[in-house]
């Protein structure tokens, strides 16, 4: 099978990439698209059916054209869904609308490039060369492609503990990969919950779990007990404040500057609102070691405050934890071990430096998305092992250049390799919503597009 663009991938970056290319390539060029998710282009996040799980960012800047940013709210109104631009739609709504443009240009079948949906995996990559690259797939077929972008996901992140630390009898307790919903349904209404980490993905099984009747005790524990901030509601919101930068690019230099216009009265989301369209030309201009610091220290706090909640959410969510529903802890987790009826859970509380144990009947790993690394992906160690790619120095994704091309042992530019997404994390940091995402496939796409011409 020989095809002028191998997609890789099954999520979002897939799906962005893929429409972007439809609407760029020639009627005569042919797309191969490689995944084994049913659900192409929803991903984790887009699949869910609860309406009480929502978008994080609002619909007005959520279209997956970067040319056409009224698209998502437009195709909200035409299927009676809420309209405002400044409200936030439910994740499996943005889920249908992705399938549903998808959709309209496959239907286009005299202008549009072929595309064939290869319901498999890549296994491995067997030649590279000028004329392309070949890949094994697990269904034991072959695939050539004058282009490739790896579109690949990431994974749940494990439990934060180590391995020896988890007592095996308390496995049947232990919920690893959220997502796989069918564990709701084994949970009593009045059981104990642990929920590891306090993020976005906790939220949306906190509110997963009182939807399915659960109406018992949730313990979150994280390491340091932070909850995401809520964006503004809707006619509240702040226009944007411009950073002031100062002339050292130390964090903590840029961290007090942007405290003390925040103390003069700026708004602090209007003032991450400012931020955003130059975070990734701030992260290019740290140095290695300043990047390192902000991992290390600043990571926690940039989450809640840069990836914040629809104001829907963080209301219900509030009021479970005021009425003594859900309890945050902030502490490190010891071990795992068997209860009396459940698991027990050890951790050392952060403040303190106690060690605290409790009973619960169920743990649940909301630690959130592991960094795409190559270490998750078969495909990608043996890419690397071959000198096709390699790492970040951070190990946050792949080396990639300002144009999303992957580069080598040797750092230079592969040809037609490109990667989307979170896997250039080390290159641009600020690469894992659909504003930044959309902007970054379309871009890869009109480089593809010119290569053909």
């Amino acid at each position: 099978m020989r095809y002028d663009v191998a997609v890789v991938g099954s999520g979002f970056s897939a799906i962005a990439v893929t429409i972007h290319l439809l609407r760029m390539l020639p009627a005569s060029a042919s797309i191969a698209i490689v995944g084994d998710d049913p659900g192409f282009g929803r991903g984790t996040a887009y699949r869910t059916e609860f309406y009480i799980h929502r978008l994080n960012v609002a619909a007005g800047r959520m279209s997956v054209y970067p040319d056409a940013p009224d698209d998502f709210v437009e195709w909200l109104e035409q299927n009676g869904r809420q309209t405002s631009p400044d409200g936030f739609g439910t994740r499996g709504d943005y889920g249908l609308y992705l399938r549903d443009r998808l959709a309209t240009l496959l239907r286009d079948r005299d202008r549009r490039a072929g595309v064939d949906f290869l319901r498999a995996k890549a296994a491995s990559c067997v030649h590279c060369g000028e004329a392309g690259l070949v890949f094994h797939l697990d269904n034991g077929a072959k695939l050539s492609a004058r282009n490739v972008v790896l579109c690949l996901g990431i994974g749940n992140a494990d439990l934060p503990v180590e391995r020896g630390k988890v007592d095996p009898s308390v496995e049947r307790c232990i919920v690893r990969n959220p997502w796989r919903l069918n564990w709701l349904s084994k949970v009593g209404q009045g059981d104990k919950i642990c929920i590891l980490g306090s993020g976005l993905t906790m939220l949306d099984q906190v509110l997963a779990l009182r939807v399915h009747g659960h109406r018992g005790p949730i313990r979150v524990l994280s390491r340091r007990g932070l909850l995401p901030h809520m964006h503004a509601r809707a006619g509240e919101r702040a226009p944007e404040v411009r950073p002031e930068f100062p002339p050292s690019r130390e964090i903590s230099a840029l961290l007090a500057g942007f405290r003390r216009q925040v103390r003069a009265g700026a708004d602090w989301r209007g003032l991450m609102d400012g931020l955003r369209p130059m975070t990734q030309r701030l992260w290019q201009e740290l140095s290695k070691g300043q990047r390192a610091r902000f991992l290390r220290h600043g990571l926690p706090w940039w989450n809640i405050h840069r990836h914040r909640i629809a104001p829907e959410v963080f209301s219900k969510v509030n009021s479970l934890r005021k009425d003594g529903v859900v309890t945050v802890h902030a502490g490190f987790l010891q071990a795992i071990g068997e209860g009396a009826h459940g698991a027990s859970v050890t951790y050392i509380e952060r403040r303190s430096r106690r060690h605290i144990t409790f009973q619960t009947d169920w743990i649940v790993n909301c630690t959130g998305m592991e960094r795409a690394g190559v270490a998750h992906s078969p495909l990608l160690r043996k890419m690397q092992r071959q000198g096709l790619i390699t790492e970040d120095e951070l190990g946050l994704g792949l080396s990639v250049d300002r144009n999303a091309r992957v580069l080598d042992l040797n750092e230079v530019p592969r040809r037609g390799l490109y990667a989307v997404g979170a896997l250039t994390a080390g290159q641009f940091w600020e690469i894992t919503a659909v504003p930044d995402i959309r902007v970054q496939a379309r871009a890869v796409a009109g480089d593809i597009a010119s290569r053909m011409q």
